[in-house]
C-alpha cells in the first residue's frame, strides 16, 4: 500500500490552497474622486502660495513705509515707526494702487529731545509716495514734562501744569493801573490751528493788594478764550480736532487731509496768521 502523504495536492484553478491566507481584492477609488482630487489640490496648491506671497509682500510694503516715513522725519524727531497695512489682501491693493487702511504707531518717539507717543490711522495711501494721501488722523501722548520742554504759553511763567481736564500757569497781568501776578486753570477746546483756553478758577499772589478774583477773572475773559496757535509745532495742514487733559498728560488728536507724506510736508509748519 503506498503512502498518500507522498501524493501531491491537486489545487483547482481559482482555489485557494488549504491553510492559505484570504487576500481581500483591492477596492478601486470611484471615478469621479479621481477627478475631484486633480481639481482640488491644484487650487489648494495655488491658494497657499497666493497666501505666502501676500504675507512677504505685506511684510515688504510694511516695511518699505516705516522706512520712508523715518528717512524723512526732521532732525529734531527720533522715532522707530511700526506699520500695519490693513484689508485682506495687499497683493489686490498694491495692483489698484493704493492701500485702504494703514497704520502707523511710534511709542517712544522724540522731539527736540522730549518723550511721546503717536499713532496714526491713514486711509487711501497711494503705493506713489509722491502721490497725495487721502485722509489721515493721529494722535499724541504727551506728558506735563515732554509738554514744557515743547509748548509756550505767551505771557506764562514758569511751567504749564496738567490736572482733571483743566491746565493751569501762571501769569501777569495789569489791573487797576497795577501789575497782578495770578494764577489760573483753564479748559482747552481744540479749534483747527489754535487751542483756545478759557480761564476758570484764578488765584492773585500775596501782595497784590484787596484785588478782586471777580474782576481778575473778567479782565482774563475780556476778550474771549485765549488762542493757543497750535499749528506753529505742526506740519502745514494739520488740524488740532480734539484735546483731552488728565493728571501730567495731555492726550492731542491730530487730522489732515489730501498730503504728501514727504519730506517737505514733515518739514513744514503750519501758521495761525
Amino acid at each position: 500500500m503506498s503512502d498518500q502523504r507522498d501524493q501531491p495536492t491537486e489545487v483547482l484553478a481559482g482555489e485557494q490552497p488549504a491553510g492559505a491566507a484570504t487576500v481581500p481584492p483591492r477596492r478601486r477609488r470611484p471615478r469621479w474622486l479621481k477627478t475631484v482630487l486633480w481639481i482640488v489640490i491644484p487650487v489648494v496648491v495655488v491658494v497657499l502660495l497666493l497666501v505666502v506671497a501676500d504675507a512677504v509682500t505685506r511684510a515688504v510694503a510694511e516695511q518699505r513705509v516705516a522706512t520712508e516715513i523715518e528717512k524723512n522725519l526732521p532732525d529734531t524727531v527720533k522715532a522707530d515707526v511700526t506699520v500695519h497695512i490693513g484689508g485682506f489682501s495687499v497683493l489686490a491693493q498694491f495692483l489698484e494702487g493704493s492701500f485702504s487702511d494703514v497704520d502707523l504707531v511710534a511709542p517712544h518717539a522724540t522731539v527736540n529731545g522730549a518723550p511721546l507717543s503717536a499713532a496714526i490711522h491713514a486711509t487711501g495711501v497711494p503705493t506713489d509716495f509722491s502721490k497725495p494721501i487721502q485722509s489721515a488722523t493721529g494722535t499724541l501722548s504727551i506728558s506735563q514734562d515732554s509738554l514744557n520742554k515743547l509748548v509756550t504759553i505767551p505771557g506764562a511763567k514758569g511751567d504749564i501744569t496738567l490736572g482733571d481736564g483743566v491746565l493751569g500757569y501762571d501769569g501777569t497781568i495789569d489791573l487797576l493801573g497795577l501789575p497782578v501776578d495770578y494764577t489760573v486753570s483753564a479748559t482747552a477746546k481744540a479749534n483747527g490751528s489754535t487751542v483756545l483756553l478759557t480761564p476758570g478758577k484764578a488765584s492773585v499772589s500775596a501782595g497784590a493788594g484787596n484785588v478782586s478774583i471777580t474782576k481778575l477773572i473778567q479782565a482774563l475773559t475780556a476778550s474771549g478764550p485765549f488762542p493757543l496757535c497750535a499749528a506753529q509745532y505742526l506740519p502745514d495742514g494739520v488740524q488740532v480736532s480734539d484735546i483731552r487733559v488728565t493728571p501730567n498728560r495731555a492726550t492731542v488728536t491730530l487730522t489732515a487731509s489730501n498730503f504728501v507724506m514727504d519730506e517737505k510736508f514733515l518739514h513744514s509748519k503750519g501758521s495761525c496768521s
